[in-house]
């Protein structure tokens, strides 16, 4: 598996960047109609989290299975490959934040989830008419794009960050990275799409009720106006004890010699 999966350009539709779906994907369906989607020629891509929180996760392997679907690797699906590799998760959390339904799971349609889960690339990059676009879940380790690949493959703490940080949301770096036309990801819950230098972050919370999901058109950006992308972000209680709960256990196990 490519740490970092490249896209030609789309000659002959569109494509879309969604945040985080988190097991409701009939309202994702909902919003691709919104926009006259046409999956004969468009192409949506996903910043990861595809699954936990909403009742229908287990729709995520039909869906990846989708031609013009594809998903980078978010820290979601992160816990349950580490979960079925070694078990090593706090499973209490896990369930809290929405893993219930896969703890739920027999064993070998668990390990089917997590190799399908382990099959995603940790980047993507897109290719379109204004420029390179890539897209992470949480955030690009790197100030320079085209040194992530290389940095992905050796370094352990840029994959952790590529999959969990919010430290660029939270200390509102607008200093973007170089060498990619925009980086898209989600992660962070915010209420309205927010841009920082280069950095989109879309995750509008399409997976609660009060919330929607952000179609970025990647050939144009298309977002809210720049006065009102600067909306500050929700708090992130809604993944806070995840962060620090299941992966400060990951990250001990991380260091040590048995970690992946």
């Amino acid at each position: 598996m490519s740490l970092v999966q490249h896209f030609q350009r789309n000659q002959h539709g569109r494509d879309f960047a969604v945040g985080d779906i988190h097991g409701h994907f009939s309202k994702l369906q909902a919003a691709l109609d919104a926009v006259d989607f046409n999956p004969a020629v468009d192409r949506l891509f996903s910043v990861g989290d595809l699954v936990d929180r909403g009742p229908e996760s287990e729709e995520s392997l039909a869906w990846l299975a989708r031609p013009w679907f594809h998903a980078v690797r978010g820290n979601h699906e992160d816990i349950a490959i580490r979960h079925v590799a070694n078990g090593k998760v706090d499973v209490s959390n896990y369930t809290t934040n929405g893993g219930a339904w896969f703890l739920a799971m027999a064993e070998p349609r668990q390990e089917e989830f997590a190799d399908a889960f382990s099959a995603m690339p940790l980047a993507i990059e897109v290719e379109t008419q204004a420029g390179l676009v890539g897209l992470l879940h949480a955030d690009c380790p790197t100030s320079n794009w085209a040194s992530l690949e290389a940095k992905l493959i050796k370094r352990r703490s840029a994959r952790d960050r590529a999959m969990w940080s919010r430290d660029r949301i939270h200390s509102e770096n607008a200093e973007g990275v170089a060498g990619v036309h925009a980086v898209i990801v989600g992660h962070t819950p915010v209420r309205e799409p927010l841009r920082l230098g280069n950095v989109f972050h879309i995750d509008t919370r399409g997976w609660k009720p009060n919330g929607y999901f952000t179609l970025l058109e990647l050939g144009t950006l298309d977002v809210p106006p720049p006065e009102r992308m600067l909306e500050p972000a929700l708090p992130a209680a809604d993944d806070a004890s995840i962060e620090t709960g299941v992966v400060g256990s990951l990250l001990r196990w991380w260091r040590s010699p048995d970690g992946p």
